[in-house]
């Protein structure tokens, strides 16, 4: 989306008139990258919890060092692990076709923020499930269901309103943390405001990024609470 072919849309000061519309583009990749790996890293996230909960000793063990390690190192490592150690190997990902993904800041910043809200998401999805009387699973399996049906039917809609609200807190610790993404050369919405920052100086640029933030979180904890009350509406009729 080229916000550059609106310019009036940018009131306010200068550095604002002058970089506004890039800071908008820089938004719109913000978003997609947040979007795109909440939501991959939710899929994954459920595998890695049912392989946590249900799956054999030693796959458990494998979810355990994964999510101890993506949940204990600092997110902006990992970004350059993937971004800077993984794109040394070039030649091997030429090799086998994916030199197009590893050369691409975005995909290599989704792949991180995937991986990494994976396994938060993964630990909300087991603590959630979990608290599940072990009497609902008693109950469906009585009635003959199987185990994963019973997971999917019984299970899952119980758990995904408990875990609603920590999923609600990641996506939003996620928006925040985007802003890593920057220091890879994505023009998201920080990387687009640090390139007006250096070539204007007017510190102002951050509190505008800061207040664009802001509004974004501020958005989705509202949509995010309205839709929490509607799911939970018959909770809240007992």
């Amino acid at each position: 989306m080229n916000w550059c072919e609106y310019p009036g849309w940018f009131v306010g000061s200068e550095v604002l008139q002058n970089y506004g519309c890039r800071m908008a583009s820089g938004l719109w990749i913000t978003v997609e990258l947040v979007f795109f790996s909440v939501l991959l890293g939710f899929v994954l996230a459920f595998g890695i919890a049912v392989a946590r909960l249900y799956g054999p000793r030693w796959a458990a063990w494998l979810v355990n060092g994964y999510t101890t390690f993506f949940r204990g190192t600092p997110l902006l490592c990992q970004l350059f692990l993937v971004y800077y150690g993984l794109g040394q190997f070039r030649v091997f990902w030429q090799d086998i076709g994916l030199w197009w993904f590893f050369r691409d800041p975005f995909y290599c910043a989704l792949l991180t923020f995937t991986v990494n809200t994976a396994a938060y998401q993964a630990e909300i999805l087991r603590g959630a499930i979990q608290s599940i009387p072990r009497g609902q699973f008693e109950g469906a399996l009585s009635l003959g269901l199987h185990r994963w049906a019973t997971l999917r039917l019984v299970v899952m809609p119980q758990a995904m309103i408990l875990a609603l609200r920590p999923l609600g807190n990641e996506l939003i610790v996620m928006i925040k943390s985007s802003a890593v993404a920057s220091l890879v050369t994505l023009f998201d919405l920080m990387g687009a405001t640090r390139l007006a920052f250096a070539r204007s100086f007017d510190l102002s640029i951050y509190l505008y990024a800061a207040l664009i933030y802001l509004v974004l979180v501020e958005i989705i904890r509202r949509v995010w609470d309205r839709v929490e009350i509607r799911l939970s509406r018959h909770i809240a009729l007992r």
